[in-house]
């Protein structure tokens, strides 16, 4: 499988620190983190971040499988308008209705349509995948999108606007959730 890295076209911002308690860079996701369908939880990782720019306005986080064999990948989950006072979220932010989201953010429909956290889910015979938790620090305190845009409107926002970046790159393979509990 040839290895993309999608912030690539971004082009290069200074990177600051995520850290979580349910997932680590370069390890498997656990089963919380896996889609029903794959035996999982489907619930989205507590996130902290730390270190980003004097300047930051606001925050998006996102979860991208660039391995995902669409041909653009797959979007898990995309939100944005998240005050420059939050440096957390916890476990199961991205549950349906937003309710342990801050005040003012929004959740833009994932690949499947749903204005919530998808997790992981590879299909049997596409390999290892990589799953970008990552944290766009944003240079102003609200991004006007249509909250029905997909993920890849957001993206493409984000280009002009993120002025540092963090990201918990976790991997999952099919049968994934059933090997790491």
């Amino acid at each position: 499988m040839t290895t993309v890295d999608p912030l690539a076209v971004y082009g290069e911002v200074p990177l600051f620190t995520l850290s979580s308690t349910d997932v680590t860079d370069g390890a498997p996701l656990s089963a919380a983190q896996f889609g029903a369908g794959a035996g999982g939880l489907e619930r989205s990782p507590q996130l902290s971040w730390s270190g980003f720019p004097a300047e930051t306005k606001s925050f998006a986080v996102t979860l991208y499988d660039p391995d995902a064999p669409t041909g653009s990948g797959f979007w898990h989950w995309a939100v944005f308008n998240i005050p420059a006072s939050v440096t957390s979220l916890p476990a199961g932010a991205g549950a349906p209705g937003g309710a342990l989201l801050p005040a003012g953010a929004v959740t833009l429909p994932n690949e499947l349509r749903l204005t919530s956290f998808i997790g992981a889910g590879p299909p049997p015979g596409t390999g290892t995948h990589r799953y970008q938790f990552i944290v766009h620090a944003v240079d102003i305190p609200t991004l006007d999108l249509d909250p029905g845009s997909t993920p890849a409107v957001l993206g493409f926002t984000l280009r002009f606007h993120t002025l540092g970046r963090a990201v918990i790159e976790a991997t999952g393979a099919f049968g994934g959730a059933a090997l790491h509990p």
